[in-house]
C-alpha cells in the first residue's frame, strides 16, 4: 500500500523493519519521516496501539540519569531521533540514522495523512485554552481528520486511569499527547493497554506551537539543526544554563562512547 507524506510524495509501506541502532544508551529505529508515517498507517490499519518515543540530546541526558524515564521511552514500539544532534552523533559513532524525525513534524505529517484517510484523533495535554485553539486549528487545516475528543493535561495521578479509560472508549486512530517529559512517557507506559488507539504519539510542546503560543524556528534553521539556538535567542536567561549543561553532558556521552568503540576495534 502506498502512503502520501505530508508533502504529497508517495511513500511505499510494508518494507521489513531495519534493526535498531544503539547509541548513547538508546536503541533507535533508523527510519526516514516517510517510513515512520508509513509504519504508523499500518499500525492504524491493524489497531496496533503503536507507541512512539522521540529522543533529542536533552532527553538522552535525562534518560541516563532517570531509570523510570529511560524504561518508559525504551519500551516504546518506535523510537526516533527527534534532535539533529542525535543524527550527527550516530554518524560520528558509525551507526548512522538516515535523518531527523522531529516529533512536531511527525505530528503534522500524521494529521495530514489522517485527514486524507479519514482517521480520527484524540488530543490530550496543555492548558484548556491552548487545547481549544489546537482543536480549532486542526478542524480548519485538516478537515478530513475527525476529532474523537480532547482533554487538557492538568489531571492528577488519581484521575489518570479515568482519562485513559475515556480515550479507550473514544477508540481514536491517533492519540497525540501534548505533555512534558517524563509525564507523557510515564502515562504511556502505564496506560497504553487501556488506550486502544492505532498510534500513540507524545508530541511534547507541539500543542503550544500549533496554537500559536510559541513560534518555531524558520525552516532554514530547522534544516541546519539550529532550532535550539532559535529558542535560546528567545529566552537566553532561562535556557542558557540548561543548554550549556545539557549540551556539554551530551557531548561527553558521545565522546566517551566514541573512545570506547575505538578501544574495542584495536
Amino acid at each position: 500500500m502506498d502512503v502520501l507524506a505530508a508533502e504529497g510524495r508517495p511513500v511505499t509501506g510494508a518494507a521489513p523493519p531495519a534493526p535498531r541502532r544503539e547509541l548513547v544508551g538508546v536503541a533507535f529505529d533508523p527510519l526516514t519521516m516517510e517510513q515512520a508515517v508509513a509504519r504508523c498507517v499500518t499500525a492504524v490499519d491493524n489497531r496496533e496501539n503503536l507507541t512512539i518515543g522521540v529522543v533529542n540530546a536533552a532527553k538522552a541526558v535525562r534518560m541516563a540519569e532517570d531509570a523510570l524515564l529511560r524504561d518508559s521511552v525504551t519500551s516504546c514500539d518506535l523510537v526516533v531521533a527527534d534532535g539533529q544532534a542525535i543524527v550527527w552523533a550516530s554518524r560520528l559513532l558509525g551507526r548512522p540514522l538516515p535523518e531527523r524525525v522531529a516529533g512536531i513534524d511527525l505530528f503534522t505529517s500524521l494529521m495530514a495523512e489522517g485527514a486524507r484517510r479519514g482517521h480520527s484523533a484524540y488530543f490530550l495535554g496543555a492548558r484548556p485554552e491552548v487545547l481549544e485553539k489546537v482543536v480549532e486549528r486542526v478542524r480548519a487545516e485538516y478537515p478530513g481528520l475527525r476529532v474523537a475528543g480532547g482533554r487538557d493535561g492538568y489531571f492528577t495521578d488519581d484521575d489518570a486511569p479515568r482519562v485513559a479509560a475515556a480515550i479507550g472508549a473514544a477508540r481514536p486512530d491517533l492519540l497525540f499527547l501534548g505533555m512534558t517529559s517524563p509525564k507523557k512517557e510515564i502515562f504511556l507506559a502505564r496506560y497504553a493497554d487501556d488506550i486502544k488507539a492505532g498510534v500513540v504519539h507524545g508530541v511534547g510542546g507541539s500543542f503550544d506551537v500549533l496554537a500559536g503560543k510559541v513560534r518555531r524556528a524558520p525552516v532554514p534553521m530547522q534544516r541546519l539543526g539550529l532550532e535550539w539556538l532559535y529558542r535560546f535567542l528567545q529566552e537566553p536567561v532561562r535556557l542558557g544554563p540548561r543548554y550549556l549543561s545539557t549540551n556539554t553532558r551530551f557531548a561527553w556521552m558521545v565522546a566517551k562512547e566514541y573512545a570506547n568503540d575505538r578501544k574495542k576495534r584495536r
